[in-house]
């Protein structure tokens, strides 16, 4: 699940700071999503392209090699303070830690690691960037009793110099001196969390959100910087605008090399569709044709254009999707390909030697 928040939905693709709001708001970035066999993935090929190694995955015989990247600031892995004094080593070695992952799944579509993405507050220095990351990784690690591996990017030569973000890849089962144990966290199956009073997978993830913006503003303030973060929406800030959609990263680099993107062409006109749809509906308001329709969400109220608008992006949204979905032998292609344990954007992005990071 990607969550966008701060001063636009599009990371990077808005002003770090907003003059007429104080205090100035900094870039809030925070994305969660599984790395999942269905898809095509494994965990030690995430594990070598995040970290910047060559690993060799035992359950396919495939070499992942990633060991030409420059981008790597900081690599380690944490794990749960209980586990202090005990030999961990086989958990501390990447290769191993995430092959021990690979063969704790039977399943063809098991979830082998998930992974939490979080832009780092260019505003920081440094060594406070790496601070906040780990302190985020430890909390991690001590909530769901996983393995962290923790890795920091730096932004890319051609790309937007503020993209400092961290990729924290974590196990799906809790970790302990024998190897890996039940399913935890995020991967918990609905009825273990209700029985553990646990929350359920949209709280959880919105208490997660909340809790990278309360360190990430801790930090800022330590640091004597006025900028913070806010991870609720636009409409809980108050701030009247449509959030902007995220741009592809393929998408973006297509653009930068002077070349024409649908998919960028595509995204721009649904913004412009919800744009035109939110001024027709202040338009309505304001000449008082909304006073005999049910109120919307919120205790806003719907128009006739509104309606209109509203379903034409809905439609719209739909014809593209399904004009993006990759046919079905360009899938089975790549099955077959030498990278046949990752997702077709890993193998185009290994063969290009890009990032598959941030949009922008």
């Amino acid at each position: 699940m990607r969550i966008h928040a701060g001063v636009d939905a599009h990371l990077f693709g808005a002003l770090a700071a907003s003059a007429d709001r104080k205090p100035a708001v900094a870039i809030c970035y925070f994305d969660v999503k599984p790395v999942g066999r269905s898809a095509g993935r494994s965990a030690t090929a995430a594990a070598a392209y995040r970290a910047g190694e060559r690993i060799r995955d035992e359950r396919t015989g495939a070499w992942h090699n990633y060991s030409r990247r420059e981008d790597v600031l900081h690599k380690e892995i944490l794990l749960p303070v209980r586990l202090q004094g005990t030999d961990m080593g086989w958990a501390l070695d990447r290769a191993r830690l995430w092959n021990t992952a690979e063969h704790a799944e039977r399943r063809r579509n098991a979830r082998v690691a998930r992974e939490f993405q979080v832009a780092l507050p260019h505003e920081l220095s440094a060594v406070q960037r790496l601070e906040l990351a780990r302190a985020f990784s430890r909390e991690v690690a001590e909530r769901y009793n996983v393995a962290v591996d923790l890795a920091v990017h730096a932004p890319r030569p051609n790309g937007d110099q503020r993209n400092f973000h961290a990729h924290l890849l974590t196990t799906t089962r809790e970790i302990n001196a024998a190897g890996l144990g039940a399913k935890t966290g995020l991967d918990m199956r609905g009825d273990e969390r209700r029985k553990r009073g646990l929350l359920g997978g949209i709280q959880e993830l919105r208490a997660m959100r909340e809790r990278w913006a309360t360190l990430t503003n801790e930090a800022l303030k330590a640091a004597n910087l006025e900028v913070r973060v806010d991870h609720r929406t636009l409409l809980a800030q108050g701030i009247d605008r449509e959030p902007r959609a995220p741009l592809p990263w393929a998408a973006y680099r297509a653009e930068q090399r002077g070349l024409r993107s649908e998919v960028a062409e595509r995204v721009r006109e649904l913004y412009r569709l919800r744009i035109q749809g939110r001024r027709q509906r202040a338009g309505a308001r304001a000449l008082g044709q909304h006073s005999a329709l049910p109120p919307r969400p919120g205790g806003l109220a719907a128009s006739p254009a509104d309606r209109v608008s509203l379903e034409e992006v809905r439609r719209q949204a739909r014809e593209n999707w399904l004009q993006l979905r990759p046919p079905q032998r360009a899938v089975a292609a790549a099955a077959n390909c030498d990278h046949s344990n990752k997702s077709a954007p890993e193998q185009q992005r290994a063969a290009k030697g890009s990032d598959d990071d941030f949009s922008l």
